[in-house]
Order: structure tokens, then sequence, then C-alpha cells
């Protein structure tokens, strides 16, 4: 079994858009990604992204071109020296309820039973409470908030009650370095 690393893909891997991503075009990768995504290959964890994508079922994104951005994202980052292993999306709306939509945890759920990965030594790194409720609710070894994307707004907001301590850092690269921490200080 493996560890993995799951990361919201909008606001932690690339720029945010309240607009959506609708297109290649609005793809604007974050600083220092590349790094902390080698780092995390480094040192062993399977890279999953896990992102919610409602302008699909809100009909502002077919699901054709969401691939195509996805496809293109992870091409984009392997090309540059990053890793990511797998992409899960749910194409859900809110109102939908599904199971895969963050806060629940159906992707990471599915994403373990795919790739045989050990859910107690993992991570989810996001920019909202809805990942760091996914992460908790899948019995994850920690859950990281960074400040990039929707980060800085989400911590001034009420905190949901459901969720118990959690580290907050400035971005991915600084999430990766806690982590990193973490696991020498463990070993």
């Amino acid at each position: 079994m493996f560890p993995a690393v799951f990361l919201d893909r909008d606001g932690v891997l690339i720029e945010n858009r309240s607009d959506h991503v609708r297109e290649w075009s609005h793809v604007k990768i974050l600083p220092k990604i590349l790094e902390a995504l080698a780092g995390f290959r480094r040192e062993g964890f399977k890279i999953v992204v896990v992102t919610n994508q409602s302008a699909i079922g809100r009909g502002l994104l077919s699901s054709a071109t969401a691939q195509e951005i996805s496809d293109r994202l992870v091409k984009t980052i392997k090309e540059n020296g990053g890793w990511i292993d797998a992409v899960y999306t749910c194409p859900h709306t809110p109102e939908d309820q599904c199971t895969c939509r963050k806060p629940n945890p159906g992707m990471l759920f599915r994403a373990a039973g795919e790739f045989s990965l050990d859910l107690a030594s993992s991570w989810m790194i996001g920019d909202a409470w809805t990942d760091v409720q996914a992460g908790q609710a899948a019995g994850l070894r920690g859950t990281i908030m960074v400040r990039t994307g929707r980060g800085s707004a989400q911590l001034l907001e009420t905190q949901p009650g459901n969720i118990t301590p959690f580290p907050v850092c400035e971005d991915l690269f600084e999430a990766f370095n806690l982590v990193y921490r973490m696991l020498r200080n463990n070993s």
C-alpha cells in the first residue's frame, strides 16, 4: 500500500477563477508547484488530484473539455519536472448531493481502491473547508489548508463544527516542506 497526497486543483495547483476554469487558456500554474510535486514523488507519495467541477453539471463546461484541461495540465506538469498520478473529477453541482463531491470523501475512497493507497498515511491539501472535511472524513493522517486560491478567505469564515485541528501553510511548497519535516521526525 502507498501513501498519497490528495490535492485540490483550483487554488492549490492552478489559480482559482470565480468564473471557473473553462478552457486551457484559463490555466495558470501557481509558483513552486513543480518543486512541491517532485518532492512528494521523491518521498514515495502517489499524487492524486481530487477536484469538484460543478461547471460541468451547470452546463458551463463539457466533460470532454474538462478532461482535456486535466490531461494538458498533467502533461505540462510532467514535462516540466513535476508529477501527478491521477485526476479525479466530480462533475456534480452541490444540489446533486452525490457522494463524490467534496466535502464527501468519495473521490478519495475511489482512488484508494484503484491505487492501493494507505489512507491512514496520506494527506489532503486544499484551499477550502470542503477539502479539509473530505480529508478528515476519509480518515487521512492529516489535512492542510493553503492560503492560495480561496484559502485566506475561507480561514476568515466560520469554521464548520466537524473539523479537527489542522495546519495552515502559505502554499503547496510550504505544505510539502511541513509533511517532509514530519516524515523525518517520525523516522
